[in-house]
């Protein structure tokens, strides 16, 4: 069985205004203990499996996200992909797999970027979220642009053959005319893997409170409007093909041969194993998630305690809506019959009311939203799971 690796590293620099996930500022000293820690998990993960006689599994994909996993020291970056490649062993040489490091620009240099090539690491995914300084600052980035360049040629000067850059649609002070610089920047970049976002608004991230409560901090005035924001997303979608990118699934573009075949993972529903703090897991019908505390989750290792924070057995009714949820994520979309035949339930009727309202397609026996619908896919996909 090849399943997915997942590491979680949650620290970073600054907390970004518009980030709602569980991350946080700490003292370097806790790195180490930190990685220490993962790379327990990971071990005594390898040896409950063996113990417990489950099917054997060899690792295919390794991704570490965070955070900011290039804030780790490369020597510890190499003992936690050292731990899973002893305990779990690698599919095949470390060439053949695709493992990827989440960096931000302004925390690469020539001499990690060959360090975590040697690790093994042969993927990198940049958070560049803008070209723009103006909204770089706003949002509380470190970097500049001229980091993202910079970035960029030192990771192909060290032999990355395989890089991933995001862009935020929908930043504070983002016109038109600044997102088109983006993406035209971007391309001209030319990463093997693009990945856009919309500026999500919810009580997770500083911005989104601010927004929601009608305050001026963070710039919250300065978000552009939803239809601004769809309107930069579809934009971005036309720009991209014309550049060369396959458009493969909501967010995300790739140059021939160069999707994430980590992420989908997840959207196929294919197992995956997480570790490190707040990292998430899905195996055999199951989901299970660590402790978000990193300190916790630290203090738990070294105690021989568990760090499981939630476990779920999936039932069959949430399983279709994963599928359904999950699958038309991407464009090419789902297998309609082999769906209904796997859950024994009839969505023709459904399909039909959102067919009528040009929300959804059906071609070749696959249904995926229809093309202009991408931008407001969430609704879409609840009217369908209702």
């Amino acid at each position: 069985m090849k399943i997915g690796a997942y590491i979680q590293v949650p620290f970073c620099q600054t907390k970004c205004t518009y980030c709602n996930f569980y991350t946080g500022v700490v003292s370097r000293d806790r790195y180490a203990p930190y990685a220490d820690a993962v790379c327990r998990e990971i071990t005594e993960a390898a040896v409950a499996r063996k113990v417990a006689g489950e099917e054997t599994a060899e690792i295919d994909t390794v991704y570490f996200g965070g955070g900011t996993p290039s804030l780790l020291e490369p020597a510890a970056l190499k003992k936690i992909l050292d731990a899973l490649r002893h305990g779990f062993g690698f599919a095949g040489s470390d060439g053949a797999m695709e493992i990827t490091l989440e960096a931000d620009p302004e925390t690469i240099t020539h001499d990690k970027a060959e360090a975590w090539l040697a690790a093994g690491f042969n993927r990198v995914s940049l958070g560049v979220q803008s070209f723009s300084d103006s909204e770089l600052k706003a949002a509380g980035r470190i970097h500049r642009r001229s980091d993202i360049f910079s970035a960029a040629k030192t990771l192909r000067a060290a032999g990355f053959r395989n890089i991933s850059m995001d862009l935020i649609a929908g930043l504070a002070h983002q016109t038109r005319a600044t997102w088109e610089e983006s993406v035209a920047r971007l391309a001209g970049v030319r990463p093997e893997h693009v990945s856009i976002y919309m500026l999500e608004i919810d009580e997770g991230s500083h911005l989104g409170k601010e927004s929601l409560s009608g305050g001026s901090r963070y710039s919250a005035a300065a978000i552009p409007s939803d239809d601004a924001i769809a309107d930069a997303y579809d934009w971005a979608r036309t720009a991209l093909a014309e550049a060369g990118y396959e458009h493969y699934e909501i967010s995300n573009w790739g140059l021939p041969g160069f999707r994430s075949r980590h992420n989908l993972k997840y959207w196929r529903r294919e197992p995956y194993l997480g570790f490190g703090a707040g990292a998430h897991s899905f195996a055999g019908g199951r989901r299970w998630a660590n402790v978000h505390d990193s300190a916790r989750y630290v203090r738990d290792i070294e105690k021989g305690g568990s760090t499981r924070e939630q476990e779920q057995v999936v039932t069959q009714e949430e399983a279709l809506e994963e599928e359904l949820f999950l699958g038309l994520r991407q464009l090419e979309g789902v297998d309609l019959a082999q769906i209904e035949n796997a859950y024994h339930v009839d969505l023709s009727e459904r399909v039909a009311t959102l067919r009528e309202q040009g929300l959804v397609e059906v071609a070749g026996g696959r249904l995926r939203l229809a093309p202009d619908r991408l931008s407001v896919s969430n609704g879409v996909l609840v009217e369908l799971l209702g």
